[in-house]
Formats: C-alpha cells, sequence, structure tokens
C-alpha cells in the first residue's frame, strides 16, 4: 500500500517467500488466519482485502471459499496478484484510506501486514469498517515480541529493509485503534511465531513453539478478528416491522461503543 514497493521490491519478497525461513514463516501465518475465519460463512460471500500485495493470502481465502476482491496502490503488486490468481479474483488499484466502494459493499475485509505501511492506519481501519457488512480481519506484525529487536528496529544507517520503516503495532496499540473507529464489535485475538526468527525453521520442537495458536499477545504475527451483529429484538414484533420498512427507506448506521465485546447495529 506504499509507492516503496515497486518491482524490484515486489521480486524481492516474492525471493524471500520462497526462502526456508519465509516459507515457514507465511505457512503460519496462513494457518492463523484460516483458523481465525473458521467460524465465517463462505460460500457465496465476499471478501475484500485491502493491501492484497502478489495475492498470497488472497489466493489462500479464495481456496476456503470467499469469492475475494484484492486492493492494492502498487501497479506492480497488483500485476504479481493477478498473474498469481488470474480470474479467480476482482481487482482495483486504489489506497487503503479512502476505498473505492459503498457502505457494506463486502461481507468481509482483511488487513493482513497493511497498517503498518498507510500513512494513515486509523482512517484505513474505519475504512475497512465502513465497507464490511460482517466482519474484518486484521494480520499486524507484533512489536512486542522476539522478532521486532532483530528485525523491526529502525536504523536510519540501514537501507532497503522495508520491515525498519514499517509501522508495527502491539495488541493494545490495535485495540485502540478498532475502538477509536467507533463501531461496536466483538473482538478476538490470536498469535503465532513466538520464538526469535531464528528459530523459524523445520524441527518438530521449533514447530510446537511458532505453530502454536495462542492468546498470547507476543508472538511475531497477530490476527485479531472483529465480528459485528444485530441486536436481539427488544420491541414487539409489528413495532420492529414498521422501524424496518423505515430503514429500506433510509439507511443509516448508528456506532456505539461498550468495550470491547458488544454487539453492532444499524439505525433502524
Amino acid at each position: 500500500m506504499n509507492q516503496r514497493w515497486d518491482a524490484d521490491t515486489v521480486r524481492g519478497y516474492m525471493q524471500w517467500l520462497e526462502t526456508p525461513r519465509g516459507a515457514f514463516a507465511v505457512r503460519h501465518e496462513q494457518r492463523l488466519l484460516h483458523h481465525m475465519v473458521s467460524g465465517w460463512p463462505r460460500r457465496g460471500h465476499t471478501l475484500l482485502e485491502v493491501g492484497c500485495g502478489p495475492g498470497v493470502f488472497l489466493e489462500s481465502f479464495w481456496g476456503a471459499g470467499f469469492d475475494v476482491t484484492g486492493l492494492d496502490s502498487s501497479e506492480a503488486m497488483l500485476e504479481a496478484a493477478r498473474e498469481r490468481l488470474n480470474c479467480r479474483a476482482d481487482f482495483h488499484l486504489g489506497v487503503a484510506d479512502h476505498l473505492p466502494f459503498d457502505d457494506d459493499a463486502f461481507d468481509y475485509v482483511a488487513l493482513l501486514t497493511c497498517l503498518e505501511f498507510v500513512p494513515d492506519p486509523a482512517a484505513a481501519l474505519a475504512e475497512a469498517f465502513r465497507v464490511a457488512s460482517r466482519g474484518v480481519l486484521v494480520g499486524f506484525l507484533n512489536r512486542i515480541s522476539p522478532y521486532y529487536p532483530t528485525h523491526g528496529v529502525p536504523m536510519p544507517g540501514l537501507r532497503g529493509s522495508l520491515l525498519r520503516q514499517a509501522r508495527w503495532f502491539s495488541v493494545p496499540s490495535m485495540y485502540g485503534l478498532v475502538r477509536g473507529t467507533g463501531v461496536s464489535c466483538s473482538v478476538t485475538m490470536r498469535s503465532v511465531l513466538h520464538g526469535p526468527a531464528c528459530t523459524w525453521r523445520e524441527s518438530r520442537l521449533f514447530e510446537m513453539l511458532n505453530g502454536w495458536i495462542s492468546l498470547s499477545p507476543f508472538g511475531a504475527y497477530v490476527a485479531m478478528r472483529m465480528d459485528f451483529g444485530r441486536r436481539m429484538p427488544v420491541t414487539p414484533l409489528v413495532l420492529r416491522t414498521g422501524k424496518a420498512a423505515v430503514s429500506r427507506l433510509a439507511p443509516g448506521r448508528q456506532a456505539a461503543t461498550d468495550g470491547f465485546s458488544c454487539r453492532r447495529k444499524h439505525e433502524e
């Protein structure tokens, strides 16, 4: 989601994915993401990935059964994604903080290692909430993890490292962004890759350490799922039917905040 993602950077990223460490990390990140969306209905349901990059995770979501759409601000990334998925996905060139879609245009929206590279993460997350009708999934690099000191600490003299230029998050800071949207939702968090990067390799011990999908806030890769829902009926059916008829004529959205876990509702 950044102009730094030119063709050379895309090639470097794809080459890293093919290294043993890169393949190990992506495999466990995909396991985590599949675990997080396991409760979401898939067939006939739409998912937009904002900052889809070369389509590695978008292809995984397609394989899980979603009707997928990818958006990225990098032409080079979109070209790589089109080569990977062909006609299995729709693609759009755009920016995360001003999505070219209507409210509730998709059932679900995913932002995977995307907020780290956008100018305004809060605006990008708010846009994802706007165009998603059922839920949002965020995957992010964890500042409070053994991975950050070796790969995330900014070093001005070290050029070419996008991770050191990225904005890393923690679980509390991501919760803060979610609260800042003003949209109520239930939040679920899990993480993987708990060991330092030197342990990201094939070994029974290291598989157990890094592949464990846990509630720990210290894994290098964290996934946070926000689910929206309607409140249970609290008025007689006749009154609710009348309200529903009005809502179809003048749809709107009401946001309410009630801690981390409550229900989202639309104005009726």
